[in-house]
């Protein structure tokens, strides 16, 4: 089986983060050495693992942000 390659090229962010360190990040990853896109999902402390998550286009981004600022979250938990 062919080594599985990635390389994060920009990081914006995290939302959470584990007792154990894992973060869920906001990244832009080249998967595969493809162009990079926008991925969503956890990461280990020295980035060597990563959990399950989503990688978007940058047009289902702004989409995804789109829906995001028209979410009434007032009373949500």
């Amino acid at each position: 089986m062919d080594d599985f390659k990635f390389n994060i090229e920009k990081s914006f962010g995290f939302l959470s983060e584990t007792k154990s360190g894992w973060k869920t990040e906001l990244n832009l990853v080249s998967w595969s050495e493809r162009p990079a896109k926008f991925d969503l999902r956890p990461w280990a402390p020295e980035h060597d693992k990563m959990g399950k998550g989503i990688t978007l286009t940058r047009e289902e981004l702004l989409k995804l942000r789109e829906i995001l600022d028209n979410m009434d979250l007032s009373g949500q938990d």
